[in-house]
């Protein structure tokens, strides 16, 4: 659970554009995560409760439980390992897992490059090792079975390839990711159950696609590239040092960019600060910077306040944050 005060210098369009750059998210959620072994490979489900509850006619808020991911890794020996995913993909999914988690106030401390946390809907992976290198190469399709329609996504096929080195003071990630958008009219042609794998770029759909903008729930016209490099590093076990930056097409004039340090001891107290921004975007240019305190009860409970200040162009927002973890 996430609760947020505000303080702004205004209230304009601008000073909400602030707010949802930031990334700040509030409200209740939770998590259910189910694996079971069979021989060597892994089968897992993934289960949350929507944040965007809404009021019951009894006045009791509702937030459904639904399936948000479902795994399948086949471990076939220690060097090679195949992935399935066909509901909830994500490219944080294949490979080598980021130790980037749920730790800061806002998504830009907690999950690393944005081009991790993407929807992609279904995809299939590979991933192989040799010493201490990992290299990770997938294939996803989203929009699968959506209706056609200028307010639907159009069908999406990304690809993501991922090369990780670790090194005896941490990990060095380089992420790579191509998203082509396919015609339904193409796509309809393709048998079911049956993922594409497009090599080449379109650049242009036909005519009489309406042109829509790719922001507000409707097609991408062009295909998209995003590159990203993510460094991780531990001191004596107990504060996290993190960096990533991403940049996005076309031409990679679009960069974001975060600087983590965090205390990931057990002890009772802990604290961690972040910055991060967000530069040559078609928006305003983005800073924030934001800090914590960790207050770890037992095992299970965890609180965090902490100050979150953010300007976006000509607008500042600060923000108190307090944030609760519980596990069972």
């Amino acid at each position: 659970m996430q609760d947020a005060l505000l303080i702004m210098n205004s209230l304009d369009q601008q000073s909400l554009d602030a707010i949802t750059t930031s990334r700040i998210r509030t409200g209740i959620g939770s998590k259910f995560i189910f694996e079971t072994n069979i021989g060597q490979d892994t089968l897992a489900a993934e289960f949350v409760t929507s944040q965007n509850g809404k009021e019951c006619p009894n006045d009791i808020l509702e937030m459904p439980l639904s399936l948000a991911k479902l795994s399948y890794t086949k471990n076939v020996n220690d060097w090679l390992s195949l992935m399935a995913i066909p509901i909830g993909a994500k490219c944080r999914d294949v490979g080598i897992a980021s130790n980037s988690s749920d730790e800061g106030l806002t998504d830009f401390s907690s999950f690393g490059p944005p081009i991790l946390n993407l929807h992609n809907g279904s995809g299939i992976g590979i991933t192989v090792r040799k010493s201490n290198i990992t290299a990770s190469l997938a294939q996803f399709v989203a929009g699968l079975g959506m209706p056609t329609g200028t307010n639907t996504m159009e069908s999406i096929s990304s690809t993501f390839g991922k090369i990780v080195s670790e090194f005896s003071w941490g990990k060095l990630s380089l992420l790579g990711l191509q998203r082509v958008p396919l015609q339904f009219a193409q796509f309809r042609k393709v048998g079911a159950h049956m993922i594409p794998i497009v090599l080449s770029r379109q650049h242009k759909v036909s005519e009489t696609v309406p042109e829509v903008s790719p922001w507000v729930g409707a097609r991408t016209q062009v295909s998209t590239g995003s590159i990203a490099l993510l460094a991780e590093s531990e001191l004596a076990d107990f504060v996290k040092f993190g960096g990533w930056i991403e940049m996005k097409d076309p031409n990679f004039n679009s960069v974001q960019w975060a600087l983590t340090m965090s205390d990931v001891s057990e002890d009772p107290v802990g604290w961690g600060i972040s910055l991060s921004g967000m530069i040559g975007d078609s928006t305003s240019d983005h800073f924030q910077v934001e800090s914590y305190l960790k207050f770890n009860m037992g095992n299970k409970l965890c609180l965090k306040p902490g100050l979150a200040y953010v300007m976006h162009g000509d607008s500042m927002v600060a923000a108190l944050m307090l944030r609760s973890e519980w596990s069972l």
